[in-house]
C-alpha cells in the first residue's frame, strides 16, 4: 500500500469522557515518541502485553515502528504530540487472510476507551488488505484486555492454552460490533456535551464593558440569566467588566473553566484555544466569525483549529456560533447572543445559522414551548448535529428536537442516529434548499440527483424526520408535538361554527393526506339532539354561529368519543353569540377530560389569533385551518412511521459478485470514468440475476437479419450506444422478418450519419425481442457525492415525463423502504390491476430493487444505473433498455 493512501486511516476518535484522541498510522519517525511511551509503562503493563518482564532497545522498537503497511500495519493514539497507545496486526505468511493483533495503552490512559478505539482502527485497513480474521493471545488474568474486546463488540471465539487464551474474531463488522460502536458514540457525545450544556464554570474570553459587542452581550446574558456557577470575564485591559473582577488571561482565573466562550478577533482564536487546552478546559464555544470563510485558506484554518483543540482532547462548538443555552433551573446558562431566554421545557434546538437560530428561540419563548437546550453549531468544526442528537436522546429534559440544517457532514451516520432517536423523540427539521417538485422518471438517475433535493428527502423519510418547508411550519408542528398526544390514524373530525370555515378545513385536511372521518351513527344522532336544526349533518360538523360555548364544548366531547375519529380540528370564527374566551374555556375542559386520548387542534380565525393562554393548558392555537391541517398531517405521518417496523435489508441469492468485479475492473483499467458497452451492461446485469429482454448485438445488416431469425419473434432494432434511444431517434419497432430487420439497421445507420452522430455506429446495434405486455416502469441508481448511492423507481416509458412519478431512497434499502417506495407512486394502482386490467408481479419488481441495491453495494463504482423501461408483467420483470456509468473511486 502506497504511503499517500494512509491519510484515510487518520481520524479523531471520541472517548468515554467526551474528550478526543487522534489516531493515525504509525511512522518510522515515531521511534523516539514510542521509546518515551515505553519508559512510562509500568512493569505490570509490560508483562500483560509480552507475558513476561522485558526491556526494549531502540533497535527492537524500530521493528515495531517501521512497518510496510501491508504484511504489518500499526496505528498510534496521540494527544498533544505524545503517543499514549498503539495497536497493530501482522499477517501470517502461510495464511495472509489471517493476522495476529495486539494493543498497548500506557497506564495513565487506561480505562478511558483508547484500547477499544485502537482496535477498531485496525478494522478498515484489514478489510482493505484482505485480512479476514484476527488472532491474538492474552493472559487469562488480563481482564482489561478482555474487557476491551467485549466493549468493542468483537464477539471473539476463545481457545484455552493454560495461563493464556487465544482469541479469534472477524475483521468484518458484526451487528454486535456496530451496536457497541453506536453505544460508545452515544456515551461519548453525552459526556462531551455535558461540558457544553452543564459546565461547572465558564470563562468569557473577550468579555467587554460594551454591551453592544459580542463579548459584552454574552457576558451580560450569563449574569442576568442566573448561571448557577462562576463566570470569569477575561479581558486583557480592564480590571472590571460589568462590575465583575476581570482577568487578563485564562491562566489567571481562580480555577480552570470547564467551558470557554471565545469572543475575540479572528487572529487571537488559535492562541485562546491553545491556552484553554493546556489548562485542561473541556470545551470551547467560538462565536468569532470569519475563520471558516469558503475556500482553501478558511477550511485549512478551521482544520488547524480543530486539530489544535483535539490535541488536548477539547471539544469545539463553532466557529461562527451564536452560542449555547440551557434553561434548566439548576443551570440557567445563556451563553449566547439571544435576548430571549425561554423557560425550562421539552425542546432541544440546533441551528447552523446563528441568525435563524436566534429567531426560532424568540418564537419558542413567545409560544411558551419551553427549552431544554440550544446550540448554534455554526460551521461545525467539531460538534455536529450527530453529537447533539445523541445527547438529546439521553437527556430526560428533551422530548422534542428541532433542527435548522444547511449541510451534512456524515449523512449516513446522521440517518442511522436519527432513525434510532426518532422512535422515541420526534425530530423536526427545516433544511435549506427545498425539494424540487419537478422530478420526473424521464430524467436520468444522475439528473435526478444533481438537479433536485431528492437525497435529503429520502434521508428524512427513511429516518422518520419530519421535514417542514418553512420556519412557520416548523413551529406549528412543534406546537402540536409538544402539547398533544400522537394520533393513532388519519381520521379527522372537524367542528366549526360556520359552514365556510368547515369546508376550508376539510379541503385542507385532504390536501395534507388526512381523511375526513365518516362519523358513527351514534355520533350523528347525538349531534342532531345537541345542535340547532340548521346544523350541517355529517363531517365537517357545522354547529352554526348561534351555538353557545357550552353546546360547542358538548359537541366536541361527542366527536372525541367517536371510535372512528383519531384527531379533532376545532374551528371558531367570531363574531358569535358567545365569546372567544368562553369557547377557549370549554376547549380546555374537554382537553382535560379526554386525558390525552387523541389530539385536539384549535383554530381561532381572528386577526389577533387565538387565546394564548390555551397553550398553558396544553392546547395548540392556530390562526388558519390550513396551517393546522398541514401540521397535523406531518404529525400523523410521523406517528405512522414510528409505529411501523424498521424493516430488514434483504440479501438476494443467485448472484456472482466476483464476475461483476472482474467486469468492472477491466472497464476501469484504462479510464477513470466510462459508460459500459451494451455487452458489458448485459454481463453486469446477468451477474446479479436481473432479467433482460432477449437480444443480440450486431454490427451489419446481415448480422441483424440472422439475429432476428434466431430469436424467432417480433423484434426492435436500435443503437447499442449508452444513450436514451428515444432521444436519439434510432429505433425501429415491431419488425417481423429478417429482411425488414436488415433494412431497419441500414436506415438507422443513415439517420445517425445525417444527424452528426456517426460516432455511435461503432457501438453496434441491438436486435431485441419486442415486449409489449406489462406496466412500463423505470428502476435506477445514482451516486450522490455526499449521501452515497440512491435507489430510484418510477413510472417508465412514454408517460414518464407527463406523470413525474418517482420515489427515491438511500442505499441500503429495507423491505419496508421498498414497500413505501412503490405504494407512494401515483401509478401504484396500475400495478395491482386498475379498472379491469390484470395485476402484474409486484413481488418481482421488489426483487429487482433489492438486486439493484446489492449491485451498488458490490460495485460502489456505479455512478449511474438506468433501467428504463422495465416491463413488469404477470410472470416477472424484463429490462428493455439499460445504461451503466462507472467512476473509479
Amino acid at each position: 500500500m502506497a504511503l499517500h493512501d494512509l491519510d484515510r486511516y487518520a481520524h479523531d476518535a471520541v472517548l468515554r469522557d467526551g474528550r478526543t484522541i487522534h489516531v493515525r498510522p504509525i511512522a518510522a519517525s515515531d521511534l523516539d515518541a514510542m521509546m518515551t511511551m515505553w519508559e512510562r509503562l509500568s512493569p505490570e503493563t509490560i508483562r500483560m502485553r509480552f507475558f513476561a518482564p522485558r526491556s526494549m532497545s531502540r533497535e527492537q522498537m524500530r521493528h515495531f515502528t517501521e512497518v510496510d503497511y501491508d504484511e504489518r500495519f500499526a496505528v498510534v493514539a496521540e494527544r498533544a504530540g505524545r503517543i499514549v497507545g498503539v495497536s497493530r496486526f501482522d499477517r501470517y505468511e502461510e495464511d495472509p487472510a489471517t493476522a495476529e493483533f495486539a494493543a498497548l495503552v500506557e497506564d495513565a490512559e487506561q480505562g478511558r476507551g483508547i484500547g477499544t478505539v485502537l482496535l477498531r482502527a485496525l478494522m478498515q485497513p484489514a478489510q482493505d488488505l484482505g485480512v479476514e480474521n484476527f488472532v491474538g493471545d492474552v493472559l487469562r488474568e488480563n481482564r482489561k484486555m478482555l474487557g476491551v474486546l467485549r466493549d468493542a463488540g468483537f464477539e471473539p471465539a476463545f481457545s484455552d492454552y493454560g495461563s493464556a487464551v487465544q482469541m479469534t474474531f472477524r475483521s468484518t463488522p458484526t451487528e454486535a460490533f456496530l451496536a457497541a460502536a453506536d453505544e460508545q458514540d452515544r456515551q461519548s457525545a453525552v459526556a462531551a456535551l455535558q461540558a457544553v450544556f452543564k459546565p461547572a464554570s465558564i470563562a468569557v474570553v473577550g468579555a467587554s464593558r460594551d454591551r453592544h459587542s459580542v463579548g459584552g452581550v454574552v457576558f451580560h446574558h450569563l449574569l442576568i440569566g442566573g448561571f448557577q456557577g462562576p463566570v470569569y470575564p477575561v479581558n486583557r485591559t480592564a480590571d472590571h467588566v460589568q462590575s465583575v473582577t476581570a482577568y487578563d488571561s485564562l491562566t489567571a482565573c481562580p480555577s480552570v473553566p470547564e467551558l470557554v466562550v471565545v469572543c475575540v478577533p479572528e487572529s487571537e482564536v488559535f492562541d485562546v484555544v491553545t491556552e484553554a487546552g493546556q489548562l485542561g478546559s473541556r470545551a470551547a464555544v467560538i462565536l468569532t466569525t470569519g475563520l471558516s470563510r469558503p475556500g482553501g485558506d478558511g477550511e485549512r484554518r478551521q482544520d488547524q483549529l480543530k486539530e489544535r483543540a483535539g490535541s488536548f482532547g477539547m471539544r469545539i462548538v463553532g466557529p461562527d456560533s451564536c452560542g449555547v443555552l440551557n434553561s434548566r433551573s439548576d443551570v440557567r446558562m445563556n451563553a449566547s447572543a439571544s435576548t430571549a431566554f425561554p423557560a425550562p421545557g421539552v425542546v432541544g434546538l440546533s441551528s447552523q445559522s446563528g441568525a435563524l437560530g436566534l429567531s426560532i428561540l424568540g418564537w419558542v419563548d413567545r409560544m411558551g414551548l419551553g427549552l431544554s437546550s440550544f446550540a448554534s453549531i455554526g460551521s461545525k468544526a467539531d460538534i455536529s448535529g450527530n453529537d447533539l442528537l445523541q445527547y438529546w436522546e439521553s437527556d430526560d429534559d428533551t422530548t422534542l428536537i428541532l433542527l435548522y440544517l444547511e449541510s451534512f457532514g456524515n449523512p449516513t451516520k446522521f440517518g442511522r442516529i436519527a432513525r434510532r432517536v426518532g422512535r422515541s423523540k420526534p425530530i423536526v427539521a427545516v433544511k435549506s434548499g427545498g425539494a424540487d417538485s419537478r422530478l420526473s422518471s424521464r430524467q436520468s438517475p444522475g439528473e435526478l440527483v444533481s438537479e433536485s433535493d431528492v437525497a435529503v428527502d429520502a434521508l428524512f423519510q427513511q429516518a422518520g424526520i419530519i421535514r417542514t418547508e418553512t420556519l412557520e411550519e416548523l413551529l406549528g408542528v412543534a406546537d402540536v408535538l409538544a402539547r398533544q398526544p400522537l394520533p393513532h390514524g388519519h381520521q379527522v373530525a372537524i367542528l366549526s361554527n360556520g359552514l365556510g370555515p368547515g369546508k376550508l378545513s376539510a379541503d385542507a385536511c385532504v390536501a395534507h393526506d388526512l381523511i375526513v372521518a365518516e362519523l358513527a351513527p351514534a355520533t350523528l344522532a347525538a349531534l342532531d339532539e345537541l345542535l340547532p336544526a340548521a346544523h350541517a349533518a355529517g363531517n365537517p360538523v357545522n354547529a352554526t354561529g348561534a351555538v353557545d360555548a357550552k353546546t360547542y364544548g358538548e359537541a366536541l366531547r361527542v366527536l372525541a368519543r367517536d371510535p372512528h375519529v383519531d384527531a379533532v380540528l376545532a374551528v371558531f370564527v367570531p363574531p358569535s353569540v358567545t365569546s372567544m374566551q368562553e369557547v377557549a374555556t370549554e376547549l380546555a375542559a374537554v382537553s382535560a377530560e379526554i386525558d390525552g386520548r387523541l389530539p385536539i387542534l384549535s383554530v381561532f380565525m381572528t386577526q389577533a389569533g387565538g387565546p394564548w393562554d390555551l397553550r398553558e393548558v396544553g392546547l395548540t392555537v392556530f390562526q388558519f385551518p390550513e396551517n393546522a391541517a398541514r401540521a397535523l398531517g406531518r404529525v400523523v405521518g410521523y406517528a405512522g412511521w414510528r409505529n411501523r417496523p424498521l424493516g430488514n435489508v434483504v440479501n438476494v441469492t443467485e448472484t456472482d459478485p466476483e464476475a461483476a468485479r472482474t467486469t468492472v475492473d477491466e472497464a476501469l483499467r484504462a479510464e477513470a470514468e466510462v459508460w459500459f458497452s451494451a455487452r458489458q451492461t448485459q454481463n453486469l446485469l446477468t451477474t446479479f440475476g436481473i432479467g433482460t429482454a432477449r437480444a443480440r448485438i450486431v454490427a451489419t445488416p446481415d448480422e441483424a437479419a440472422a439475429a432476428q431469425e434466431e430469436l424467432g419473434c417480433r423484434v426492435a432494432v436500435k443503437s447499442a450506444a449508452p444513450v436514451h434511444k428515444s432521444d436519439l431517434g434510432g429505433v425501429r419497432l415491431g419488425i417481423v422478418t429478417p429482411e425488414e430487420t436488415a433494412r431497419a439497421l441500414g436506415e438507422i445507420e443513415g439517420e445517425l450519419e445525417v444527424s452528426g452522430r456517426a460516432d455511435l455506429i461503432a457501438h453496434g446495434f441491438l436486435v431485441q425481442e419486442m415486449i409489449t405486455s406489462g406496466v412500463e416502469m423505470m428502476v435506477g441508481a445514482a451516486h450522490d457525492p455526499i449521501f452515497g448511492p440512491l435507489i430510484i423507481v418510477g413510472m417508465g416509458g412514454t408517460l414518464a415525463e407527463l406523470m413525474r412519478d418517482v420515489s427515491v431512497r438511500l442505499h441500503p434499502i429495507t423491505d419496508i423502504d421498498v414497500d413505501e417506495m412503490l405504494t407512494s407512486l401515483r401509478a401504484y394502482p396500475v400495478l395491482n390491476g386498475y379498472r379491469g386490467s390484470d395485476p402484474v408481479d409486484v413481488d418481482a419488481l421488489k426483487r429487482l430493487l433489492f438486486r439493484v441495491s446489492q449491485m451498488v453495494e458490490t460495485v460502489p463504482e456505479i455512478a449511474e444505473l438506468d433501467l428504463n423501461p422495465v416491463f413488469v408483467r404477470r410472470d416477472g420483470v424484463r429490462t428493455v433498455d439499460a445504461r451503466v456509468k462507472l467512476v473509479r473511486r
